[in-house]
Order: C-alpha cells, then sequence, then structure tokens
C-alpha cells in the first residue's frame, strides 16, 4: 500500500471520530452555555460571581493543557476516562465557556422593556427566557456561535494528544511510519479545510432559515 492509499485509509478512520466529537462537543457546549448564560444573567450575585470564575478560568487555559490534565491527572482524583470520553469532555467544556459569553451577551442586547412585557403578561423566567428571549437573540448571535463551532473543529486536532483516534492523531501516524510528512501534512490541511467550510456552509443555511422564520425575509445577502 503506498502512501497515497495508507492516508487515504487514515483519514477514512479518522474523520467519522473527529466529527463525531465535534458534534457531540457544540450540541453540549451550546446546552451548558446557555444554562451558565442564564444563571449568570437572571442569577443572584454570588452564582454570577462564582460562574465568571469557573468561565474566566477555562478560557485563560490553553485547550491543550485542559485535556492532559482531565486526561493524565484525573485518575489521581480518582477521574479515569477512556481517551474519546476524556476528549468530548475537555472540548464540551471549553465549548460551554465561550458559548456561555456569547450567550450572556445576547441576553444583555435584548431591551429590558421585552423582559419586563413578558413579566406583566404573568410569563415566569423560564417561559421568559425559552419563548421570548432565546427566540429574539438566535439570529443575533448565530454568527459568532458558528465561528466559534468553526474554532472547534480545528481544536480536536488537540485532541491526539491524549491518544484520541481522531482525524490527525490517525494521519499522523502514517506521517510517522512512512516519513512521508509533508504529504501526510498536506492531506489533513484539506480535510479541515473541507470541514470548516462545511461547518460555514451549514452555519449560512441555518441563519437564512432562522430568518425566514423570525423576520419573514431570506438574507441571501448573508454569504
Amino acid at each position: 500500500m503506498n502512501v497515497v492509499q495508507e492516508t487515504l485509509w487514515a483519514v477514512a478512520r479518522g474523520l467519522p471520530l473527529t466529527v463525531g466529537i465535534w458534534l457531540a462537543s457544540v450540541a453540549t457546549g451550546v446546552v451548558v452555555g446557555v444554562l451558565i448564560g442564564c444563571f449568570r444573567h437572571f442569577g443572584p450575585r454570588p452564582v454570577n460571581a462564582l460562574l465568571a470564575v469557573l468561565v474566566e478560568t477555562v478560557r485563560g487555559v490553553p485547550f491543550l493543557v485542559q485535556a492532559f490534565l482531565l486526561y493524565y491527572g484525573g485518575p489521581f482524583i480518582g477521574l479515569d476516562l477512556t481517551p474519546i470520553l476524556a476528549g468530548w469532555l475537555a472540548l464540551s467544556i471549553y465549548a460551554a465557556a465561550y458559548f456561555s459569553e456569547v450567550f450572556r451577551g445576547g441576553f444583555r442586547a435584548i431591551p429590558p422593556g421585552h423582559t419586563e412585557a413578558a413579566r406583566l403578561l404573568g410569563l415566569s423566567t423560564p417561559q421568559t427566557i425559552a419563548r421570548i428571549l432565546l427566540p429574539e437573540m438566535a439570529l443575533s448571535v448565530l454568527p459568532a456561535l458558528a465561528n466559534l463551532a468553526v474554532i472547534l473543529v480545528k481544536e480536536t486536532a488537540i485532541l491526539s494528544i491524549i491518544t484520541v483516534p481522531e482525524l490527525t492523531f490517525t494521519v499522523s501516524g502514517v506521517g510517522s511510519a512512512t516519513f512521508a510528512f509533508a504529504q501526510t501534512m498536506a492531506a489533513l490541511a484539506i480535510g479541515y479545510w473541507i470541514l470548516v467550510e462545511l461547518t460555514a456552509w451549514g452555519a449560512r443555511a441555518l441563519e437564512r432559515a432562522i430568518a425566514r422564520a423570525t423576520l419573514g425575509t431570506d438574507r441571501a445577502a448573508i454569504a
């Protein structure tokens, strides 16, 4: 088997896991990020302060260090995780910290009168968030969420350091075995470029769909 065949086989083996971990981490990060954003915006000051410290800690430490500490340092505190589970958890925590800031900014950008109107109508805080605030800010925060999703695609490469058999790990293995580093790294770059472009295309399609649903217009100019 030549280098090209080995590289393509490595891409075929690593790509599904890369996409799977990325999608699972984005989904988890969005859910947890919404919850953190809600608690920081609507919760009492002590809760806001505690969450702010946690978020800034995650945002201030490089993701490589976080993944390394979670996987290799976890057993010292009784947290013995498989590489895939540790990779998903590390990326989810990292995503949630950044997503929470996007949602918190989205909540703050909504005019206070909208929240007050919801209270006058007798809506509870959870109902106000679900029926008024989240739909209203969905379109405005989507570009920022899409940019973070693109960043997370590329951050999956770091999971190779904890032996997650994702795209970078499998393709780098071919390069180490064949010494064809230029060819394998070029294939790796092309693979991530395709993932990033597909993510950006999906985000633009979703943005247009939300625009049609909320504004009754197709934002075709947003490309």
